[in-house]
């Protein structure tokens, strides 16, 4: 009996250890916002498979002072990348122009300009190790 409370106390050690990794915090600084008028999306993705298409995760916040932050907790270590969007009109989607380029201002992690296209997740992409500080500018 005791050897399976041994087994079953190890077992147990065992997932709880798994489950605890450490996880981060990652906040992100946008600039370059031209006013304060409609909201940020910003969208945190984790696999270059999912960029600009599926977020692993996704805020809307104000802008104030023609700046934002957003903060995204309970991040595991890992390789990720930003997207975002000021939605100055406040209509809840990006607007884009001819073969869809936005017309509204955008940003990405590294400041990672698209050339003839969207940024690439290559030029995006950023590791997190520890709790991260980004600065992003919106244009």
């Amino acid at each position: 009996m005791q050897k399976i409370v041994v087994i079953i106390m190890i077992f147990i050690s065992g997932v709880l250890t798994s489950l605890a990794q450490d996880k981060h915090i990652i906040t992100i600084e946008f600039t370059g916002m031209e006013s304060d008028k409609g909201s940020l999306f910003v969208a945190l993705y984790n696999k270059e498979t999912d960029f600009l298409k599926k977020p692993y995760r996704r805020k809307i916040v104000e802008i104030n002072n023609k700046k934002a932050t957003v903060v995204f907790e309970g991040i595991l270590p890992g390789v990720y990348a930003v997207s975002s969007f000021h939605d100055e009109n406040d209509n809840k989607k990006m607007d884009t122009r001819m073969f869809g380029i936005p017309k509204e201002p955008i940003g990405t992690s590294n400041n990672a300009k698209g050339f003839m296209g969207p940024p690439k997740y290559k030029d995006a992409k950023f590791e997190v190790k520890e709790n991260s500080t980004l600065q992003i500018k919106v244009n």
